[in-house]
This record gives C-alpha cells, sequence and structure tokens, in this order.
C-alpha cells in the first residue's frame, strides 16, 4: 500500500494532505546531534564497579568510581620508571581540570600515587576521568614503544651478539686458573677455618 511522507522545515507548516492509507509527518530535530568521542582501553570492571586498566607497561590504573578517586601503581616491580608514569598521569589529570589541585598524594599501597577527582552536576565526571585517561595513553605511546624496542635490542644482544662481543667456543685458551675457580678443592694448606687462602 503506497503512503505519502511531507518534510517540513521550522518555518514552513506541514500541509495537510488526505492520503489514501496512512499519514507520516516528518518533523527535523531542532538540535544538532551530539558528537561523541571513542576510545579504547584495556580495561576490566572489578565486582564493586572500581574499573581497572591495565594499557600501561608499567602501571595499572584504577578509577574507584564510588570515591571519585584515581589510583595509579606499579604492574610489577617499582621503580623510577613506574613513580614517574604515576606522577605523569595524575599531573595530566591535574592540568586537564579533572583531579582536585592539592588532592594528589601517595596512597595506601606502597609506591602508589592517588588524586581525587572534582565533582560535577553538569557531566558525568567518571566518564571524563576515562576520556582523560585515553588522552594520556596516547601520550605515553612513544615511551612504550621506546622502552619495548630498547628491550627486544637487549634480548637481541644477548641471545645473538656481535662478533665483537662474542667468542667461538675454544677461542679463549683453558688455563689451570682463571679468576676465582682454582683448580685444586677448596681445603688446602692454608686453612682458616674450613676454607683456604693463597
Amino acid at each position: 500500500m503506497p503512503f505519502k511522507i511531507n518534510l517540513a522545515s521550522k518555518e514552513e507548516p506541514v500541509k495537510e494532505m488526505q492520503p489514501e492509507g496512512i499519514k507520516v509527518n516528518i518533523v527535523p530535530n531542532p538540535e544538532p546531534p551530539k558528537e561523541q568521542d571513542s576510545f579504547q582501553l584495556n580495561s576490566r570492571s572489578a565486582v564493586n564497579g572500581d574499573i581497572m586498566i591495565f594499557d600501561h607497561r608499567d602501571i595499572d590504573i584504577v578509577l574507584r568510581q564510588d570515591l571519585g578517586v584515581v589510583l595509579a601503581f606499579a604492574k610489577e616491580t617499582i621503580s623510577d620508571y613506574t613513580y614517574g608514569a604515576e606522577s605523569r598521569l595524575l599531573e595530566f589529570m591535574r592540568r586537564r581540570g579533572v583531579l582536585e589541585y592539592d588532592s594528589i598524594q601517595g596512597g595506601n599501597i606502597y609506591g602508589s600515587l592517588e588524586g581525587k577527582l572534582l565533582e560535577s552536576d553538569t557531566v558525568e565526571v567518571n566518564k571524563v576521568a576515562l576520556k582523560v585517561i585515553a588522552e594520556w595513553m596516547k601520550t605515553e605511546e612513544s615511551y612504550n614503544k621506546g622502552t619495548e624496542a630498547y628491550d627486544e635490542m637487549a634480548e637481541e644482544h644477548l641471545i645473538d651478539p656481535d662478533d665483537e662481543f662474542s667468542t667461538e667456543l675454544g677461542e679463549v685458551p683453558a688455563e689451570n686458573e682463571k679468576g676465582s675457580i682454582t683448580g685444586h678443592g677448596m681445603f688446602g694448606a692454608k686453612t682458616y677455618g674450613r676454607y683456604s687462602y693463597e
């Protein structure tokens, strides 16, 4: 069954027509569609609703939605690199206007830093925090790629070294004593206690 559709602007009223069966009036939306930002994070939701983000090489990030706190801590070992990454994250969020200026402090986990999110009635602070964390991850891409490349280079140097840094088996002549390896047992004529000294 055919039907007619009338398209009208805001200024122009819809002209009434007598259709045979179905009447459809389409009025344009007065509000433009909202722009949506899309980003990806390697994250999980904890049982209590916390969002755990695992994208960074050195640190893990937890967004505690119920308390409005961002917590960053080391993945494996604590070092200057992990503290630097934690500090860069929280300072980035502070400069973007997401964290309270004076709330950045050490967390209750050893080697962690945390900051309190600002409160807002107009925007959803947790979503804004996730967007800012995703932006920070983009700034850290060169750091992550550089450290991965360095680790691969160091591993390659150990596994397959250049001729300058390696010797074939048999090139180094054998001697009775080399370095701290002695050619005889530990117990000898000049003993002090149980060990011999020469």
